[in-house]
Protein backbone atom coordinates (compact mmCIF):
# COMPACT_ATOMS: atom_id res chain seq x y z
CA UNK A 1 0.00 0.00 0.00
CA UNK A 2 1.03 3.43 -0.73
CA UNK A 3 0.51 6.24 1.79
CA UNK A 4 0.68 9.50 1.35
CA UNK A 5 1.31 11.34 4.92
CA UNK A 6 0.50 15.26 5.20
CA UNK A 7 1.45 17.05 7.80
CA UNK A 8 1.78 21.26 8.51
CA UNK A 9 2.67 21.79 12.56
CA UNK A 10 5.84 20.10 14.85
CA UNK A 11 2.79 18.27 16.47
CA UNK A 12 1.85 16.41 13.04
CA UNK A 13 5.06 14.91 12.96
CA UNK A 14 5.38 13.78 16.46
CA UNK A 15 2.46 12.13 15.93
CA UNK A 16 2.89 10.24 12.30
CA UNK A 17 6.63 9.18 13.67
CA UNK A 18 5.94 6.30 15.19
CA UNK A 19 2.92 5.52 12.66
CA UNK A 20 5.42 5.73 9.87
CA UNK A 21 7.89 3.41 11.70
CA UNK A 22 5.41 0.92 12.27
CA UNK A 23 4.28 1.52 8.67
CA UNK A 24 7.32 0.93 7.28
CA UNK A 25 7.41 -2.44 9.07
CA UNK A 26 4.30 -3.58 7.87
CA UNK A 27 5.38 -3.17 4.38
CA UNK A 28 3.88 -0.12 3.17
CA UNK A 29 5.50 2.83 1.21
CA UNK A 30 5.19 6.00 2.34
CA UNK A 31 5.63 9.59 1.56
CA UNK A 32 5.63 12.32 3.82
CA UNK A 33 4.55 16.00 2.20
CA UNK A 34 4.64 19.48 4.19
CA UNK A 35 4.72 23.11 3.71
CA UNK A 36 7.86 24.62 3.70
CA UNK A 37 7.87 26.36 7.11
CA UNK A 38 11.26 26.92 8.73
CA UNK A 39 10.29 24.95 12.28
CA UNK A 40 8.67 22.20 10.24
CA UNK A 41 11.77 21.28 7.84
CA UNK A 42 13.86 21.48 11.20
CA UNK A 43 11.39 18.97 12.84
CA UNK A 44 11.36 16.50 9.62
CA UNK A 45 15.16 16.84 8.99
CA UNK A 46 16.28 16.22 12.62
CA UNK A 47 13.64 13.43 13.17
CA UNK A 48 15.76 11.61 9.80
CA UNK A 49 12.91 11.72 7.39
CA UNK A 50 12.76 13.18 4.16
CA UNK A 51 9.55 15.14 2.51
CA UNK A 52 8.30 17.09 0.01
CA UNK A 53 7.78 20.76 0.47
CA UNK A 54 4.91 23.15 -0.64
CA UNK A 55 4.06 26.73 -0.40
CA UNK A 56 3.49 28.08 3.14
CA UNK A 57 1.45 30.63 3.19
CA UNK A 58 1.06 33.48 5.84
CA UNK A 59 -2.03 35.55 7.22
CA UNK A 60 -5.76 34.73 6.37
CA UNK A 61 -6.06 35.90 3.12
CA UNK A 62 -3.04 34.42 1.99
CA UNK A 63 -3.56 31.32 2.92
CA UNK A 64 -7.48 31.54 1.20
CA UNK A 65 -5.88 32.40 -1.74
CA UNK A 66 -3.34 30.08 -1.71
CA UNK A 67 -5.28 27.20 -1.04
CA UNK A 68 -5.22 26.55 -5.31
CA UNK A 69 -1.72 26.72 -5.88
CA UNK A 70 -1.19 23.93 -3.18
CA UNK A 71 -3.59 21.94 -4.14
CA UNK A 72 -2.08 21.88 -7.77
CA UNK A 73 1.35 21.08 -6.28
CA UNK A 74 -0.12 18.06 -3.91
CA UNK A 75 -2.16 17.37 -7.12
CA UNK A 76 1.53 16.75 -9.58
CA UNK A 77 3.25 14.75 -6.47
CA UNK A 78 -0.03 12.55 -5.95
CA UNK A 79 -0.01 11.88 -9.88
CA UNK A 80 3.79 10.79 -10.19
CA UNK A 81 3.16 9.01 -6.59
CA UNK A 82 -0.22 6.93 -7.07
CA UNK A 83 -0.94 6.51 -3.74
CA UNK A 84 -3.52 4.34 -2.29
CA UNK A 85 -4.57 6.82 0.76
CA UNK A 86 -4.32 9.86 1.31
CA UNK A 87 -3.70 10.91 5.19
CA UNK A 88 -3.18 14.08 7.18
CA UNK A 89 -4.49 16.47 10.06
CA UNK A 90 -7.50 17.51 8.69
CA UNK A 91 -5.39 19.41 5.38
CA UNK A 92 -8.02 20.89 2.62
CA UNK A 93 -5.58 19.88 0.02
CA UNK A 94 -5.42 16.31 0.92
CA UNK A 95 -8.79 16.02 1.33
CA UNK A 96 -9.19 18.32 -2.45
CA UNK A 97 -6.64 16.16 -4.15
CA UNK A 98 -7.78 12.63 -2.78
CA UNK A 99 -11.25 13.15 -4.50
CA UNK A 100 -9.49 13.95 -7.96
CA UNK A 101 -7.96 10.49 -7.54
CA UNK A 102 -10.79 8.75 -6.07
CA UNK A 103 -8.90 7.63 -3.26
CA UNK A 104 -9.72 7.80 0.16
CA UNK A 105 -8.86 10.16 2.67
CA UNK A 106 -8.92 9.50 5.98
CA UNK A 107 -8.30 12.76 8.74
CA UNK A 108 -7.13 12.84 12.90
CA UNK A 109 -7.91 16.41 14.38
CA UNK A 110 -8.29 17.74 17.94
CA UNK A 111 -9.24 21.37 17.62
CA UNK A 112 -12.79 22.38 17.98
CA UNK A 113 -11.70 25.91 16.89
CA UNK A 114 -10.35 25.40 13.57
CA UNK A 115 -13.67 25.68 11.71
CA UNK A 116 -12.34 27.27 8.72
CA UNK A 117 -9.79 24.03 7.68
CA UNK A 118 -12.34 21.80 9.21
CA UNK A 119 -15.21 22.95 6.71
CA UNK A 120 -12.80 22.65 3.64
CA UNK A 121 -12.05 19.31 4.66
CA UNK A 122 -14.68 17.75 6.09
CA UNK A 123 -16.79 17.16 2.47
CA UNK A 124 -13.95 15.62 0.62
CA UNK A 125 -12.55 13.06 3.46
CA UNK A 126 -14.14 9.77 4.03
CA UNK A 127 -13.43 9.45 7.89
CA UNK A 128 -12.24 11.94 10.26
CA UNK A 129 -10.75 10.55 13.59
CA UNK A 130 -10.99 12.48 17.21
CA UNK A 131 -10.62 11.78 20.43
CA UNK A 132 -13.62 10.94 22.41
CA UNK A 133 -12.97 14.33 23.91
CA UNK A 134 -13.89 16.55 21.42
CA UNK A 135 -16.24 18.50 21.86
CA UNK A 136 -17.85 18.55 18.15
CA UNK A 137 -20.30 16.25 16.39
CA UNK A 138 -18.77 15.85 12.87
CA UNK A 139 -21.67 13.68 11.81
CA UNK A 140 -21.36 10.33 10.39
CA UNK A 141 -17.98 11.20 9.06
CA UNK A 142 -16.79 10.82 12.57
CA UNK A 143 -14.98 7.77 14.36
CA UNK A 144 -13.85 8.42 17.74
CA UNK A 145 -10.78 6.83 20.02
CA UNK A 146 -9.89 6.39 23.47
CA UNK A 147 -6.79 8.71 23.84
CA UNK A 148 -4.75 11.43 22.96
CA UNK A 149 -2.95 12.31 19.81
CA UNK A 150 0.21 13.40 22.38
CA UNK A 151 0.38 9.99 23.20
CA UNK A 152 1.64 8.94 19.71
CA UNK A 153 4.83 10.33 20.93
CA UNK A 154 4.33 10.85 24.36
CA UNK A 155 2.89 7.56 25.77
CA UNK A 156 5.17 4.95 27.76
CA UNK A 157 5.78 2.73 24.53
CA UNK A 158 7.22 5.52 22.65
CA UNK A 159 8.93 7.76 25.18
CA UNK A 160 12.04 7.00 27.78
CA UNK A 161 12.91 10.37 29.37
CA UNK A 162 16.68 11.39 29.06
CA UNK A 163 18.35 12.46 32.14
CA UNK A 164 21.52 13.79 30.38
CA UNK A 165 19.69 16.74 28.95
CA UNK A 166 19.91 18.44 32.69
CA UNK A 167 23.49 18.47 32.44
CA UNK A 168 23.81 19.66 28.56
CA UNK A 169 21.72 22.42 29.60
CA UNK A 170 23.27 23.10 33.02
CA UNK A 171 19.43 22.85 34.80
CA UNK A 172 18.28 20.96 37.94
CA UNK A 173 16.29 18.46 38.33
CA UNK A 174 12.06 19.66 39.06
CA UNK A 175 13.74 23.36 39.83
CA UNK A 176 12.86 25.31 36.90
CA UNK A 177 9.68 26.46 35.24
CA UNK A 178 8.49 26.59 31.73
CA UNK A 179 6.65 29.84 29.84
CA UNK A 180 5.47 29.41 26.94
CA UNK A 181 4.57 32.58 24.67
CA UNK A 182 2.55 32.01 21.40
CA UNK A 183 2.28 34.16 18.19
CA UNK A 184 -1.41 33.07 17.83
CA UNK A 185 -0.84 33.73 14.01
CA UNK A 186 -2.57 30.04 12.89
CA UNK A 187 -6.03 30.10 11.36
CA UNK A 188 -7.62 28.41 13.80
CA UNK A 189 -6.28 31.60 16.50
CA UNK A 190 -8.44 34.15 14.94
CA UNK A 191 -9.73 36.18 17.82
CA UNK A 192 -7.78 34.32 20.45
CA UNK A 193 -5.98 35.59 23.35
CA UNK A 194 -3.00 34.34 25.63
CA UNK A 195 -1.48 36.03 28.83
CA UNK A 196 -2.13 39.51 26.60
CA UNK A 197 1.16 41.55 28.26
CA UNK A 198 0.92 45.32 27.89
CA UNK A 199 4.35 45.62 28.81
CA UNK A 200 7.49 44.00 29.19
CA UNK A 201 7.37 45.30 32.67
CA UNK A 202 3.98 43.50 33.26
CA UNK A 203 5.69 40.12 31.77
CA UNK A 204 8.58 40.94 34.05
CA UNK A 205 6.86 41.06 36.86
CA UNK A 206 4.59 38.13 36.06
CA UNK A 207 8.59 36.35 35.86
CA UNK A 208 9.27 37.13 39.19
CA UNK A 209 6.48 35.71 41.05
CA UNK A 210 7.29 32.08 39.32
CA UNK A 211 10.95 32.34 40.04
CA UNK A 212 10.35 32.25 43.38
CA UNK A 213 9.74 28.41 43.23
CA UNK A 214 12.59 27.92 40.29
CA UNK A 215 14.69 29.44 37.40
CA UNK A 216 11.99 30.18 34.59
CA UNK A 217 13.13 29.56 30.97
CA UNK A 218 10.69 31.16 28.29
CA UNK A 219 10.33 29.79 25.38
CA UNK A 220 8.71 32.19 23.09
CA UNK A 221 7.61 32.82 19.08
CA UNK A 222 7.88 36.27 19.55
CA UNK A 223 11.75 37.63 21.44
CA UNK A 224 11.30 41.71 20.98
CA UNK A 225 11.23 42.08 24.51
CA UNK A 226 14.40 41.76 26.71
CA UNK A 227 12.86 39.90 29.26
CA UNK A 228 12.10 37.08 26.74
CA UNK A 229 16.01 36.84 25.97
CA UNK A 230 17.21 36.62 29.29
CA UNK A 231 15.34 33.48 29.80
CA UNK A 232 15.18 32.21 26.71
CA UNK A 233 17.19 28.72 26.15
CA UNK A 234 18.38 27.59 23.23
CA UNK A 235 17.93 23.92 22.57
CA UNK A 236 18.67 20.62 19.82
CA UNK A 237 14.36 20.34 19.15
CA UNK A 238 14.69 16.29 19.82
CA UNK A 239 15.83 17.25 23.48
CA UNK A 240 12.35 19.35 24.16
CA UNK A 241 10.52 16.95 25.42
CA UNK A 242 12.87 15.69 27.91
CA UNK A 243 13.40 19.07 29.12
CA UNK A 244 9.59 19.19 29.55
CA UNK A 245 9.32 16.13 31.26
CA UNK A 246 12.12 17.13 34.21
CA UNK A 247 10.42 20.15 34.37
CA UNK A 248 8.20 21.53 37.52
CA UNK A 249 5.59 22.90 35.46
CA UNK A 250 4.46 24.48 32.43
CA UNK A 251 2.47 27.46 32.32
CA UNK A 252 1.49 29.41 28.28
CA UNK A 253 -0.69 30.19 25.85
CA UNK A 254 0.02 27.22 23.65
CA UNK A 255 -2.43 24.28 23.91
CA UNK A 256 0.12 21.56 22.62
CA UNK A 257 3.06 22.04 24.95
CA UNK A 258 0.68 22.44 28.26
CA UNK A 259 -1.33 18.93 26.61
CA UNK A 260 2.59 17.14 26.43
CA UNK A 261 3.29 18.35 29.87
CA UNK A 262 0.30 16.54 30.89
CA UNK A 263 0.56 13.45 29.43
CA UNK A 264 4.30 13.58 30.83
CA UNK A 265 2.72 14.35 34.59
CA UNK A 266 3.76 17.71 34.73
CA UNK A 267 1.47 20.31 36.33
CA UNK A 268 -0.03 22.34 33.41
CA UNK A 269 -1.71 26.09 32.86
CA UNK A 270 -2.91 26.67 29.97
CA UNK A 271 -3.55 30.31 29.69
CA UNK A 272 -6.40 31.53 26.63
CA UNK A 273 -9.86 32.31 25.85
CA UNK A 274 -10.34 29.42 23.76
CA UNK A 275 -10.86 25.83 25.20
CA UNK A 276 -9.76 22.89 23.55
CA UNK A 277 -11.72 19.49 23.84
CA UNK A 278 -8.56 17.21 25.35
CA UNK A 279 -7.67 19.84 27.93
CA UNK A 280 -10.66 19.91 29.25
CA UNK A 281 -10.84 16.23 29.22
CA UNK A 282 -7.48 15.81 31.27
CA UNK A 283 -8.86 18.72 33.44
CA UNK A 284 -12.32 17.28 34.62
CA UNK A 285 -11.02 13.43 34.44
CA UNK A 286 -7.82 13.53 35.49
CA UNK A 287 -7.18 16.91 37.10
CA UNK A 288 -3.26 17.10 35.12
CA UNK A 289 -3.85 21.01 33.79
CA UNK A 290 -5.95 23.41 33.65
CA UNK A 291 -7.72 26.28 31.71
CA UNK A 292 -8.01 30.14 32.19
CA UNK A 293 -8.87 32.96 30.59
CA UNK A 294 -7.15 35.60 32.91
CA UNK A 295 -3.50 35.27 33.64
CA UNK A 296 -3.35 36.62 36.88
CA UNK A 297 -6.06 33.45 37.72
CA UNK A 298 -3.48 31.39 36.22
CA UNK A 299 -0.44 32.47 38.46
CA UNK A 300 -2.15 32.08 41.21
CA UNK A 301 -2.97 28.47 40.86
CA UNK A 302 0.49 27.84 40.00
CA UNK A 303 1.49 29.54 43.15
CA UNK A 304 -1.05 27.07 45.22
CA UNK A 305 0.42 23.77 43.04
CA UNK A 306 4.23 24.46 43.44
CA UNK A 307 3.95 25.26 47.14
CA UNK A 308 2.58 22.02 47.29
CA UNK A 309 5.93 19.30 47.93
CA UNK A 310 4.22 16.61 47.13
CA UNK A 311 2.80 17.65 44.09
CA UNK A 312 5.32 15.83 41.74
CA UNK A 313 5.02 12.64 43.09
CA UNK A 314 0.78 13.26 43.08
CA UNK A 315 1.18 14.28 39.73
CA UNK A 316 3.04 11.05 38.36
CA UNK A 317 0.05 8.91 40.28
CA UNK A 318 -2.70 10.71 38.26
CA UNK A 319 -0.57 10.27 34.71
CA UNK A 320 -0.60 6.36 35.38
CA UNK A 321 -4.71 6.58 36.09
CA UNK A 322 -4.75 8.42 32.91
CA UNK A 323 -2.23 6.08 31.04
CA UNK A 324 -4.15 2.86 32.24
CA UNK A 325 -7.09 4.08 30.46
CA UNK A 326 -5.78 4.96 26.92
CA UNK A 327 -5.40 2.57 23.98
CA UNK A 328 -2.45 2.68 22.18
CA UNK A 329 -2.82 5.20 19.87
CA UNK A 330 -0.31 4.06 17.25
CA UNK A 331 -1.22 0.52 16.01
CA UNK A 332 -4.86 1.95 16.30
CA UNK A 333 -3.86 4.80 13.62
CA UNK A 334 -2.05 1.86 11.58
CA UNK A 335 -4.80 -0.54 11.58
CA UNK A 336 -7.62 2.27 10.74
CA UNK A 337 -5.32 3.31 7.37
CA UNK A 338 -5.02 -0.07 6.24
CA UNK A 339 -8.93 -1.03 7.32
CA UNK A 340 -9.70 2.16 4.79
CA UNK A 341 -7.35 0.86 1.85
Amino acid sequence: MKVLLDVSHPKDINVFTNVMNLLKERGHEVKLVARAKENTIKIINESGFTAEYGPHYSGMIYKILGIPFIDYWLFKIAKTFKPDIFVSFGSPYSAHVSRIFQKPHIAFIDTEIANFAINLMLPFTDTVYTSDSFTLDLGKKQKKFNSYLELAYLGPSYFSPDNSVLEKYALKEKNYILIRLSALSSHHDMNARGFSFNSEDELKLYVEEIAKYGNVIIFSEKDEWEIVSKHSLVIDSGDFHHILFHSKMCIGEGATMVSEAAMLGVPSIYVSNTRRGYLDDLENKYDLCYTFSNKDEALNKAVSIMSDEDHQIEWQEKRQHMLSEKTDLVRYIVNEIESNW
